[in-house]
């Protein structure tokens, strides 16, 4: 089985976003959290975070790609595309993506 990559946002107990990549979600939000070591200096001081959307990819290029434009989007856009409110920020991506 080929392996996986995600792409995820995490709201932090501030309210604002964390946005990442792993191959293993459970294990990342535990590390986010504080109960295993290597979690992100982000989140280390707004704990605790909540996993609130995540996107899978087939080739780490991809997944690299997605995280670095949602880490351009404001925190607008970030709910919009959690909350799917926005057609333009969930499916304009699609056509150039691996998504699984």
């Amino acid at each position: 089985m080929p392996k996986k990559y995600y792409v995820y946002i995490v709201r932090c107990a501030d309210g604002t976003y964390y946005t990442g990549k792993t191959i293993d979600i459970p294990r990342r939000l535990l590390q986010h959290n504080g109960e295993l070591i290597n979690g992100a200096r982000y989140t280390n001081t707004r704990r605790p975070v909540e996993l609130m959307f995540y996107e899978e990819y087939l080739t780490n290029r991809f997944a690299c790609q997605r995280e670095w434009e949602i880490k351009q989007m404001t925190h607008a856009d970030k709910e919009n595309l959690i909350y799917g409110h926005n057609e333009k920020i969930n499916n304009g991506w699609l056509h150039r993506s691996q998504k699984a």
